[in-house]
């Protein structure tokens, strides 16, 4: 049982979190194609009243599972359709993630690593900034990373009961986005198995336990759907997750090292820690170096599976975010509790942080001055149109780059006169604070060149009975923002065959030549290098 001051504690961090994550989740439109994606998928059950299986423009959508698009429905359920109700479920997974890593933390070592760990994580960029999102991965990852870690205690504690809890979790992550779960717990678990010379360190008895509750969980939605619509959707599926291992997705290549990028700059400041304690690790006990090793192997499969595949996009390594900030904690709990100096981070630290508060503070200034930078996209007339954007930038956004410099200051001033926990504290908390600025300033102008022309378009037509597309790009932003009610004929039929009612039509400048070729549609306006038309029954 818990004793009350940790009841406290959690709830404390709970709270904390929530007051961190859920402001300001509606204050922005969804961003295509993922965010929109899955929110489309939610209101599509809230209008249909079927949650049985995913569809976009109510037809069947193979690329997912619906756990996820269920929890955006009830919270849509809840409030109404809209931003806040399709990010609401990833800010109560950032308060859940926060008390669980406090949770394992303190059971693993103790209360005071916990806390650091918790620091750690919501004090680095990505991390903190998914909670404000509206995708798969938080929920994804939480589920994954417990189904290891309670398959860690089974082996530990003998535990068939905990054997029969991460059979349940992975089957939930498998729920929420696909066997890739499966994938990753699995090679966890044979990497470890190999570092231990392959000498059997688990009870197979429960590992069918765990296989037996993986798949019961998987089958209470997978089997049903099969049984009531046969393998129509499960063959899909699978197919789709083979491609996405297997083939570089439309515009997701990337260089072998991208997620080393992306975790280096994105996690920080957590990431210097981490490789700080990678290049010399911290000295334990066998218990505590076996979860380390746990720790070690999980960030290494993820990040090597998802350098192997061919489809490159940055939230495909976001599971690493936990053994990464518990690597990065072990260092921040060396510095806590032994008062030693941060060593070489101390200096990466200032070089990588300068460099990104700098980019943040000249940014609105060259924004303010975009008439310079368009001979830059010369070649490309949609980026042109882009940069066109009524966007309003008034030199205050570079606050958010100010604010992280200062507290970088602060932190190197702090730790020259030896006070290194205050300067741990100002680190992570200016990086929290950063975010937040970042966040309110930037985010609405960000999202002001890349696709508000479009979603305005498109939100204008809710209340009209018509038909809505794209031409020659990918976007779920007429099915959301246009509020689709039914299916559409095929886009055949709207380009040129019989239509009941009129239809609307976006695509990229470049693509307004080829819409006008079909002799069907008129131009109603362009606007930030998208082409609007319609065709009337």
């Amino acid at each position: 049982m818990l004793s009350l001051g940790k009841a406290r504690i959690q709830l404390l961090i709970a709270l904390g979190a929530l007051l961190l994550f859920v402001p300001g989740l509606g204050a922005v439109h969804l961003f295509d194609w993922d965010e929109i994606n899955f929110a489309e998928i939610a209101r599509e059950m809230v209008v249909s009243g079927d949650w049985s299986r995913p569809t976009m423009g109510f037809e069947p959508f193979h690329e997912k599972p619906p756990l996820f698009m269920w929890m955006q429905a009830a919270c849509m359920n809840a409030f109404g359709i809209g931003e806040f109700a399709a990010r609401l479920p990833n800010a109560l997974c950032g308060a859940l993630t926060l008390v669980v890593l406090f949770r394992i933390g303190s059971r693993e070592r103790d209360p005071i690593f916990g806390w650091l760990w918790v620091i750690a994580y919501v004090g680095s960029i990505l991390p903190h900034l998914y909670f404000h999102s509206g995708i798969i991965d938080p929920w994804f990852n939480l589920f994954i990373f417990l189904g290891l870690y309670t398959f860690i205690r089974s082996v530990r504690e003998r535990s068939l009961r905990q054997s029969i809890l991460s059979g349940a979790l992975v089957g939930l992550a498998v729920m929420t986005k696909g066997p890739a779960a499966i994938i990753i717990v699995g090679l966890a678990v044979f990497t470890y198995w190999a570092l231990q010379r392959f000498k059997v360190f688990f009870s197979w008895a429960h590992i069918g336990a765990m296989l037996l509750s993986m798949v019961f969980i998987i089958a209470l939605w997978f089997g049903i759907d099969l049984l009531r619509h046969g393998p129509d959707f499960t063959v899909a599926f699978f197919e789709r997750q083979v491609a996405l291992f297997t083939e570089e997705d439309a515009g997701h290549g990337g260089f072998f090292g991208y997620h080393f990028v992306v975790l280096l700059i994105g996690c920080f400041p957590a990431s210097l820690f981490a490789l700080q304690e990678l290049l010399k690790p911290t000295k334990e006990g066998d218990e505590r170096r076996a979860f380390r090793t746990w720790m070690m192997i999980l960030f290494w499969v993820v990040l090597i599976l998802f350098s192997v595949v061919s489809t490159k996009i940055v939230h495909y390594s976001s599971l690493c975010y936990f053994p990464l900030t518990y690597l990065a904690a072990l260092q921040v709990e060396r510095i806590w509790k032994k008062q030693e100096g941060f060593g070489w981070s101390r200096f990466a630290m200032g070089v990588i942080g300068n460099i990104i508060a700098l980019a943040v503070i000249v940014l609105p200034f060259a924004a303010m001055r975009i008439e310079r930078l368009k001979p830059l996209f010369s070649a490309d007339r949609f980026a042109q149109g882009n940069l066109a954007a009524n966007v309003r930038w008034t030199g205050l956004e570079a606050v958010a780059g100010a604010v992280l410099f200062a507290a970088l200051l602060a932190a190197h001033v702090l730790h020259s006169k030896g006070r290194f926990r205050q300067s741990l504290l100002v680190s992570f908390g200016g990086v929290v604070l950063f975010i937040w600025c970042a966040l309110y300033f930037f985010v609405n102008n960000i999202e002001g060149y890349s696709q508000r022309a479009a979603v305005e378009f498109f939100e204008a037509r809710q209340d009209e009975p018509c038909y809505l597309l794209t031409k020659n790009y990918k976007s779920y932003v007429p099915e959301f923002y246009g509020r689709m009610r039914e299916p559409q004929p095929n886009e055949e039929v709207l380009l040129g065959g019989p239509i009941d009612r009129p239809v609307y039509l976006s695509c990229k400048i470049t693509s307004m030549a080829e819409v006008e070729a079909l002799g069907t549609f008129h131009e109603l306006y362009r606007k930030n290098g998208f082409v609007f038309f319609k065709r009337e029954p």
